[in-house]
């Protein structure tokens, strides 16, 4: 089963008001279950010690008198590409291949840009759009959580 017919087969379940949903085939097991009343709480490790933050002054011009654009509105025009699910996130196919994507590898729909285990299944994931890669947000081999971002594209 593809990520797009997992994605599709959730907007359904919550389109219908369905609870629970199980599908099995010779291949795999899908196991769908939803809860007003249960709240889900990632399991992190707390950090030792946070950072202190300085505050953040103005940019200042540059020589030919532009202020510089916030990372926040110039992150705005990217489009991130996001977990589909939880589990370890894999750059490349495999050990001895190079990584799917780059830093300036332009990529289309169809594309696989990383693989995620989730319970010992290797779920390739593919672009949903086109553009050219502008940061690699997670690492090799680390976990991942359903929705974090994990590429930034620019879509020029």
């Amino acid at each position: 089963m593809k990520v797009k017919e997992i994605r599709d087969l959730i907007d359904y379940i919550k389109s219908t008001g369905l609870e629970e949903v199980n599908i099995e085939t010779e291949t795999f097991k899908v196991k769908i279950k939803r809860s007003s009343d249960v709240v889900s709480q990632p399991h992190f490790s707390p950090a030792p010690s946070l950072p202190q933050v300085a505050p953040q002054q103005a940019p200042e011009p540059t020589s030919d008198g532009l202020t510089p654009m916030p990372k926040e509105v110039e992150d705005q025009k990217h489009i991130t590409i996001k977990s589909p699910m939880i589990g370890t996130i894999y750059m490349a196919p495999n050990p001895e291949s190079p990584d799917f994507l780059k830093v300036g590898d332009v990529i289309k729909p169809g594309d696989t840009v990383c693989v995620v285990e989730a319970m010992k299944l290797f779920n390739e994931i593919e672009a949903e759009v086109s553009g050219t890669v502008v940061k690699i947000l997670a690492e090799n081999a680390n976990p991942v959580e359903y929705d974090q971002p994990l590429f930034l594209i620019d879509p020029s």
